[in-house]
């Protein structure tokens, strides 16, 4: 158990968090109303996506106090804490992609020779376009069509045609390339990736116990920011770590370890 105990924890959060959003909109459970772009928290504390509000202010709308309170709350607590752990540990999308990974690694498909490539320079380049359309539309573009929405609605009211997208998706990261979502295309997660680049909690790799096995870089969503395994000692400061904390499981080395970042140095 040991293995998978941050996942087994993400699970637990995401599917919490699901679970919340359907009983405050189903049963009256007022802990937390609303949906992943907009909520109150115990009827008191207002919680926004960021990317949304800036998508709302692209479109020329006057912005709530709410609005921009919930969003300054989660700007400070991604920005000093959380670094880009929405993306693993509250975004059901993250169930999703994670089961066409393991099934991909199961069946070995990573060993295919494949010509499809995406620069992961993508999803920055979407977060500006999705600002552009939202100004050109007057609508906030990417909330209309976000796979993250889709599925918290469709948990709550049903699937119906959102179903399509997140099953493409699903096949998108299992047979063309891998972690194509998260990891090259949604600009909610380079915008996480952006805010949380200063976070104090990191993952830090230790060279000495490091054996060179590679079994974080096999689970790695993002594993072009594991360039130091094997050959330094030193935290990961990437933004664009999700702080899932499967290299820290599949490590018997113990030569990863979460860890709370020295902003004096």
């Amino acid at each position: 158990m040991s293995k998978y105990k941050y996942l087994i924890l993400r699970r637990v959060t995401q599917l919490s968090i699901l679970f919340l959003y359907f009983a405050g909109n189903m049963w009256g459970l007022k802990m937390l109303m609303g949906n992943l772009s907009t909520s109150i928290f115990m009827t008191k504390i207002p919680l926004s996506d960021p990317f949304a509000v800036l998508q709302i202010l692209a479109t020329g709308s006057l912005l709530t106090f709410d609005l921009i309170l919930g969003a300054g709350i989660i700007i400070l607590f991604y920005g000093i804490f959380g670094g880009r752990a929405f993306c693993s540990w509250v975004c059901p999308i993250n169930m999703v992609t994670d089961l066409a990974n393991w099934i991909r690694r199961k069946l070995k498909i990573d060993k295919i020779d494949r010509r499809v490539w995406i620069s992961r320079r993508v999803r920055y380049y979407m977060i500006a376009l999705s600002l552009l359309l939202s100004a050109v539309m007057g609508v906030t573009a990417f909330e209309f069509i976000s796979p993250i929405s889709i599925f918290t609605r469709g948990v709550i009211f049903g699937f119906g045609m959102g179903f399509g997208l997140i099953l493409s998706i699903f096949l998108f990261d299992l047979f063309v390339v891998k972690n194509g979502w998260c990891g090259h295309i949604c600009p909610l997660g380079a915008f996480y990736s952006i805010i949380g680049k200063w976070s104090i909690f990191k993952v830090k790799h230790i060279q000495e116990n490091c054996t060179l096995c590679m079994n974080c870089k096999d689970v790695c969503p993002e594993k072009n920011i594991l360039f130091m395994i094997g050959k330094s000692s030193e935290p990961i400061l990437s933004g664009e770590c999700t702080l899932c904390g499967r290299c820290i499981e599949v490590c018997d080395d113990e030569a990863l370890h979460f860890h709370i970042r020295n902003l004096r140095r």
